[in-house]
């Protein structure tokens, strides 16, 4: 039975205002200028253009700092209507803006000097890094340099990825910390203007984000627990867990598609948890998960025992079908990708559909198949056409050999209206990209073609390209806010 109070929440969250992707950028825009325009009020003496771009680059690369707490993927408020493809995109390219503003910052108070005299210009910028009045401004610099390092070489580095996790959080702690304490002590224009209160509202935020982040979400997950009713193995290396609520937890009210950031055992923290996908029907008693086994993490979870007490944290995520207007439904699986595909036609199964539904599911060799069973069976309730495709032939394997090219992909969207039907992919990034650019291929809109990957290994899409330049879109903004802060004085 559904809880009354968590269910109004829930369907207070679904109706809350969401930004569009241009609502959200001006959002973004005016948190992060913000600094310039109250510095704008400062009292400080004249300087030139130079030192003013510097004192800019150095304002907003503090706020974009504290801005990558909220935009982590970790907060439904920011990532709902854009999805966590969308959104962790932006945060992995607003971390390049901080890193060049946090670059170029000492670089532009020095330029003038350097391009007169350029040994007093490295000597002036040797004074900026190894004096104590700047030390905490290259603390920080170093300490965002090291985590945004670290984060692009995280599948090369012989790390787990718990311990990644736990160097990800206090460098970026650090960093905010140490850019602060830079801009209130060091900072040009905020002794004589009101952005310390601005600054210490920012570092307020920091605080209150990690606090929700992994406080709060800790305590959750300790008085609200989830115990382990069941583990199947659905195909080779891979699991789906039986999972229901203890006494005393409200059920999980999601949307079939979404995922949750899963803790096993007494080691209910956030920095332990890892994100899998929902493959149930919010109509069925407690949840399902499929997990396949790729890592350190999920190599142990076909040893789990019942009763073994999990920790749930959701439900998050965009890939749903509820809402759509499509008059036809196209799912695609890769590998695990099943996950969220068979959340979805469970719940279409629940739901009675009728809209007719094609399924598309590809796979390294046979034995990686799961479900097959259930599938078969659903195809009895609902108008539901399956094309298995495996890249390996195997002995008793009737299917179809080779990829999902843009001949299958015809096939399979034979008899619809691209622009009135919409594709639901979930699987690895390789096949994502390269599946997305044939479905544009053959005639599919790209604002019907919705996916989420499991990684970001591989190549990009054209859809991924477009929202690059969309996003590029705000770091020109970004510019442009530097570049009147500069001639403002002019």
């Amino acid at each position: 039975m559904t809880n009354p109070i968590n269910s109004a929440f829930h369907e207070a969250g679904r109706h809350a205002i969401r930004l569009p992707g241009p609502a959200f950028a001006a959002f973004y825009l005016g948190i992060v200028l913000l600094p310039l325009a109250v510095a704008l009020f400062s009292r400080a003496a004249p300087a030139d253009p130079w030192e003013r771009t510097a004192a800019a680059l150095g304002m907003i690369a503090v706020v974009a700092m504290a801005v990558q707490f909220v935009t982590s993927g970790r907060f439904n408020r920011v990532s709902c209507h854009l999805g966590i493809d969308r959104i962790m995109a932006f945060h992995k390219i607003a971390a390049w803006w901080v890193l060049v503003a946090v670059v170029l910052h000492p670089l532009f108070y020095v330029l003038p000097t350097w391009l007169e005299a350029p040994a007093l210009g490295y000597e002036r910028l040797e004074a900026y890094l190894t004096s104590p009045h700047y030390r905490s401004g290259v603390v920080a610099w170093a300490a965002f340099a090291l985590l945004l390092v670290t984060s692009l070489l995280r599948e090369r580095l012989p790390w787990r990825y718990e311990l990644w996790r736990a160097t990800h959080l206090p460098l970026g702690v650090l960093a905010v910390a140490g850019s602060l304490h830079h801009a209130l002590t060091a900072g040009r224009f905020t002794v004589a203007s009101p952005l310390p209160p601005l600054w210490f509202a920012t570092g307020a935020a920091v605080a209150v984000v990690v606090g929700v982040l992994y406080g709060w979400r800790w305590l959750k997950l300790h008085r609200r627990p989830w115990r382990l009713t069941g583990v199947s193995r659905v195909a080779d290396r891979m699991w789906e867990l039986h999972v229901e609520p203890a006494p005393g937890t409200p059920p999980l009210d999601y949307r079939a598609g979404q995922f949750v950031w899963l803790t096993v055992g007494r080691q209910r923290f956030p920095l332990f948890d890892h994100p899998f996908s929902l493959s149930d029907s919010p109509h069925d008693p407690g949840a399902r998960l499929i997990i396949k086994e790729v890592g350190d993490f999920t190599s142990r979870v076909g040893e789990l025992e019942p009763g073994t007490p999990l920790g749930l944290d959701g439900p998050y995520g965009e890939f749903v079908l509820e809402g759509s207007d499509a008059e036809a439904v196209i799912l695609i699986a890769g590998g695990v990708g099943i996950a969220p595909i068979m959340g979805l036609l469970r719940d279409m199964l629940a739901r009675g559909e009728r809209r007719p539904v094609r399924l598309a599911y590809a796979v390294g060799a046979p034995a990686n198949f799961a479900c097959l069973d259930e599938i078969k069976a659903v195809r009895m309730h609902l108008d539901l056409c399956v094309l298995l495709l495996s890249e390996a032939p195997a002995p008793g394997y009737r299917g179809e050999v080779g990829r999902l090219d843009r001949q299958r992909l015809s096939t399979l969207l034979e008899g619809f209206d691209p622009t009135r039907s919409v594709v639901l992919m979930c699987g690895p990034g390789g096949m994502v990209t390269a599946v997305s650019d044939a479905l544009l291929d053959v005639g599919m809109p790209m604002d019907r073609i919705i996916y989420e990957r499991f990684d970001y290994a591989a190549g990009s899409s054209r859809q991924d390209r477009r929202r690059a330049r969309r996003l590029a879109a705000i770091g020109v903004g970004l510019a442009l806010g530097v570049a009147m802060f500069a001639l403002a004085s002019i």
